[in-house]
């Protein structure tokens, strides 16, 4: 795989003695490799599915739960009460 840096092997020849002291290629190829590395990171990163739905325990977050379900129930049942309530009673023949 090429890194397309600009990171090309130096000629020692061209270089003073304490230059080639100094200089270490495999400073050179570690820094490449991470260059790699990082490239990889953020192309696997960019090309992963994103979530197509929130991951959240239960219901999913779009409601409270089972308490205000059941809250809900209970008021629809006591206007079915009260509804009952207030018909007139009708004798029976």
């Amino acid at each position: 795989m090429a890194v397309n840096l600009r990171n090309q092997p130096i000629d020692r020849r061209r270089l003073s003695k304490e230059d080639k002291e100094a200089y270490r290629p495999r400073a050179r190829m570690q820094a490449a490799a991470r260059a790699r590395q990082r490239r990889g990171q953020m192309a696997q990163q960019r090309n992963k599915q994103p979530f197509t739905s929130e991951r959240k325990p239960g219901t999913g977050g779009f409601t409270q739960g089972l308490s205000i379900q059941q809250a809900r129930l209970r008021e629809e049942g006591a206007k079915v009460e009260r509804s009952k309530q207030l018909r007139p009673s009708v004798p029976t023949p």
